[in-house]
This record gives structure tokens, sequence and C-alpha cells, in this order.
């Protein structure tokens, strides 16, 4: 019978569970020569491989995968970046994920609630205050904050996410204003308005080519109110460079992100992490990452497995 790399970190419910299904090859913290190794000499073979991006250091691409008899790649997450889509339509791997299974993803919050977490760092400063007191300072001048009830927050793509964000900053007193031109909100408006009218901008969008790089300097160079920007979708959504030149020019005041737009390359030499200089707060991709939303995405994506396969 042939195997299931499994190269995410799980609880022992869904170990069982795949093992169930077939013969495990546990390895949450495999390098991509590792796994290609796997995948090329174990025996009978491995024709699944079961991921979340959160933890995977590489993407699954024709270099992991060419040579292979991997038949099923089966993402517990919406996001699909970490996987090569054309290598794998090309070549018959069928991908498995969670992005379009409404019933599920409509009761994981984690990642708006991080976003919204993000907004609030940023806004009161509380990792800088933080930093402050552990060095043996107690003073409350460098660290005043702002508050929401004064503010406007942009939020970029109103779906799931994007729609928690702004109920969330409702609650709260904000101002709320949308961009996503395949939304039916009904005052939504365009990006460029939606930045020179907000204090905050908050992304919630799905990588494409479209997205790629849709927050460059244009939306900076002219904006007459700087902003703070919290980024929870992928990295490559926006264009790092670009952040870092606003940032030393005062257009932006801070940027806070869950994500990279190399994540699957050396963290270590992102121009991002390397700025301690800057107003700049990086979580490493936990957004996604409570107790609860780990349960069910990971459940969710078992049981589509088991039904693909049996």
């Amino acid at each position: 019978m042939t195997s299931i790399a499994l190269i995410t970190p799980v609880e022992g419910e869904i170990y069982q569970a795949l093992q169930q299904l077939r013969p495990v090859y546990y390895m949450p913290e495999c390098s991509k020569k590792t796994l290609n190794m796997l995948l090329r000499d174990s025996k009978p073979g491995v024709e699944i491989i079961f991921t979340n991006p959160n933890q995977q250091t590489f993407k699954l691409d024709k270099e992991t995968l060419e040579g292979t008899k991997v038949k099923i790649i089966c993402t517990a997450s919406t996001g699909l970046n970490h996987i090569d889509m054309k290598y794998c339509e090309k070549n018959n791997i069928k991908v498995l994920s969670i992005t379009r299974d409404s019933d599920t993803i409509e009761k994981i919050s984690s990642t708006a609630e991080h976003a919204f977490a993000l907004m609030m760092s940023l806004l009161r400063k509380i990792p800088s205050a933080f930093d402050s007191v552990k060095r043996g300072e107690w003073s409350w001048q460098p660290f005043v904050g702002r508050q929401m009830n004064f503010l406007t927050v942009g939020i970029v793509g109103y779906g799931r996410l994007g729609r928690m964000m702004a109920r969330y900053c409702s609650y709260f007193g904000s101002k709320v204003l949308v961009c996503d031109p395949y939304s039916d909100y009904a005052s939504k408006i365009e990006l460029k308005e939606l930045f020179d009218k907000s204090n905050v901008v908050s992304l919630h969008v799905h990588v494409t080519d479209e997205t790629k790089h849709m927050i460059d300097e244009s939306l900076f160079d002219n904006l007459e109110t700087p902003v703070y920007l919290i980024n929870t979708s992928r990295g490559e959504i926006v264009d790092e460079k670009a952040v870092i030149a606003a940032l030393e020019n005062g257009k932006l005041l801070g940027y806070a992100t869950d994500v990279l737009e190399d994540e699957f390359g050396n963290i270590k030499n992102s121009d991002l992490t390397k700025r301690q200089d800057l107003n700049i707060i990086i979580t490493p991709h936990i957004a996604g990452m409570t107790k609860e939303a780990r349960n069910i995405a990971y459940s969710a994506a078992v049981e589509k497995l088991k039904r693909e396969i049996n």
C-alpha cells in the first residue's frame, strides 16, 4: 500500500485518522531535500502529501515533485501559494484544500482576530512599550497611541475574513471603508481612495496574478495622511521594498504582518526582518494557528482526503 507524507505538525487524533487511510511518514520539519529523497526512494512509494503552509519552508514544485509517484496534495488551508498549482495541473496531481468549503471556514475566525490584534499592537505601541519595560524604563510619553472610535479603517477584500475584521472595527466605533471589486458591499470604493481616506488599511485577499504587489509605491507616494498597514493575507500582496520606503519617509506609520514575501526562502534575508529601527511587527504566520482553528481545518482536510481515496 502506498503512503502519506505528513509534513506539518498535527495533534494525535489527526495523525491517527490519517494512519487509518494509509501508512504515514511523519516529517513535520523536513527539508526539501529530505522530502524529495523520501518521495523518490520509498517503497512502495508515497502518493499523498498532507501539508499546511504555516510550517512548510519550501514550495511543492517541480524540483520537489518531478520523478515521484505523488498523485494528491492535501492542504489544510485556504491559501495555495505553497504549491505550484500550474505544475500540479500539468502533471495530473490533484490538490485538495478547504478554500471553497464555506461551511468549514465560516467557523474559523482566528485570522481576523489576529489581524485585529496586530492592528491594536501597532496603534497602542504594545511591543515597543514592553521592550522599554524590559530595559528597566517606565515612561508613558514615547507610547501615546490612538483610539479606535476616532479612526477610519479600510478593508481590502470583503470576503469571510474582511467581513469579520470590519465587524470587529465597527464594534469598537471605527468608520469602515471597503475595497473589493467582487463584493456587493453597498459603499465600496477604489483602492487609492481607500488609502487616501483611511487611518488603517487591513489586507484580506488571496494572492493571484491580479493581487500580487497590489500594495506598491503608487499607493503611498501621494498620501496626505499617513496610514498603518496590516497584512494577514500573503506576503506577495505587498511590495516590501515600497513598504520600507514608505516607513522611512513617513507615509506609513507602521506595518504589522503575519506573512513575508518569500516565506519559502531564508527569512533572515528579508529586508523587513533586518529593519528593527522601523515600526514593524512580524509574527511567524500564526494567524490561523489556534487550537480551535487547527482542529476545524485539519479535520475537514482529512475528511476531504478520505472521500477522495475511498
